[in-house]
């Protein structure tokens, strides 16, 4: 196994060091061979653009639809497209649920957070165990992307 780092070029974050835009990636060690696994990421989500706490939020938003959160607001706040958000909606309603990810986490997660509402759902979930917002962000990513849940009353 050999690795093959990349340079991120993410959007929609805050200007971060140039060392945090870098993907670690492993890289098959044949000849001729560009099979990557990419290993789980905090700060990125699977091969998308934006950093996975931006897609959190996002669509967490737009699930819960504030008025002043519509579709039209969060692309213009982000700058991106509708359709780039509408994606993200159907990931985590149609894709995420049934994703060995979920299904890994899904028995220590407290049942009030619902498969239909996710992420929303697990956000708020953190958000009322968690004093602190930056908190409550850091650990529901840290599950998302181990599996392994801070919060004692999970289950």
């Amino acid at each position: 196994m050999h690795y093959s780092n990349y340079k991120r070029q993410p959007r929609g974050g805050p200007d971060l060091p140039e060392s945090l835009y870098i993907r670690l990636s492993f890289c098959c060690s044949r000849e001729n061979c560009r099979r990557r696994t990419l290993p789980n990421s905090t700060l990125f989500m699977d091969r998308r653009v934006y950093f996975r706490v931006v897609i959190l939020i996002i669509t967490t938003l737009g699930q819960n639809k504030p008025q002043e959160y519509s579709k039209n607001m969060l692309s213009n706040l982000l700058g991106s497209s509708r359709k780039t958000i509408t994606r993200w909606l159907a990931y985590f309603r149609e894709i995420f649920p049934r994703s060995r990810t979920w299904k890994k986490i899904r028995g220590i997660v407290n049942p009030t957070v619902l498969n239909q509402a996710l992420p929303g759902s697990l956000v708020e979930y953190y958000l009322k165990h968690i004093p602190s917002v930056e908190g409550a962000i850091i650990d529901c990513l840290r599950l998302l992307t181990t599996g392994s849940p801070t919060v004692k009353t999970m289950g």
